[in-house]
């Protein structure tokens, strides 16, 4: 029991200190708990997206119009066509950048000079095209026939001859066959001074040994039975001798 006159100080409890310590610091602790709160929630918060930049690119040209545009190449020191038309992609390669510069570069493909200005865009590709073109042309023609008459053994000679710069016509052709074989492919002369030296005139043309292979054309039978190549070995040999077949009215 208490002392008479002294008043026990009524104990507090533990809780009720913590409030009362609570209310004298109670601005003190307020701060950081609001500010924990806060915290708290912004850490909640979705963060914001980026910015995104806008990059502007430069405008392309349609490849359409890139393969029009005519393209140069000047020359450098060690510069070869296959070079260039490596670093270029020339479609067709270095075949076909010659073929569309042959006028600047001239008849050597392996000589191009430091400075010289080559096409290598429209202008190789128009070479291709036209390299191309023929040779589509060339296959699809077909092949010419000839008739297995005279009619036909002149008419094949005279195409021969035209591959190989050699004159004559169809009609000085058939006129001097007509006076030599009366058209017979197997005709033999034995009996003039060449028969006698031992290399008779024969076939169409009644032409030696010797004279058929001096005159040869590449292309034709080795024999000199066979009409074609008798007609135009005999043809190319009057051009060297009479300008022409056409030129030759009697024994030559």
């Amino acid at each position: 029991m208490p002392g008479l006159g002294k008043h026990r100080r009524p104990k507090q409890r533990p809780i009720a200190r913590k409030l009362a310590f609570a209310g004298t610091g109670g601005a003190a602790l307020a701060l950081p708990l609001i500010s924990a709160t806060t915290a708290g929630a912004a850490v909640t918060q979705p963060a914001a997206a980026p910015a995104v930049k806008t990059v502007t690119l430069p405008a392309v040209k349609p490849a359409a119009e890139k393969a029009m545009a005519p393209l140069t190449y000047s020359v450098t020191v060690g510069d070869t066509l296959s070079k260039i038309a490596v670093e270029h992609a020339v479609n067709g390669g270095w075949q076909a950048l010659y073929e569309a510069n042959r006028g600047a570069i001239g008849s050597n493909p392996s000589i191009i000079r430091p400075g010289l200005k080559l096409s290598i865009g429209a202008a190789a590709k128009a070479a291709v095209a036209k390299a191309t073109a023929v040779k589509a042309a060339a296959v699809a023609k077909p092949a010419t026939t000839y008739a297995n008459n005279l009619d036909g053994w002149i008419r094949q000679s005279l195409d021969i001859m035209a591959q190989h710069g050699i004159p004559g016509s169809y009609n000085g052709i058939h006129r001097n066959v007509m006076r030599e074989s009366s058209g017979n492919p197997m005709a033999i002369n034995n009996w003039d001074s060449n028969a006698a030296a031992g290399i008779p005139s024969k076939g169409l043309l009644q032409v030696i040994d010797p004279t058929f292979r001096a005159y040869h054309v590449p292309g034709t039978s080795l024999n000199s039975y066979d009409p074609v190549a008798n007609i135009t070995a005999a043809c190319n040999y009057a051009a060297a001798r009479y300008g022409s077949i056409d030129n030759v009215n009697g024994a030559y």
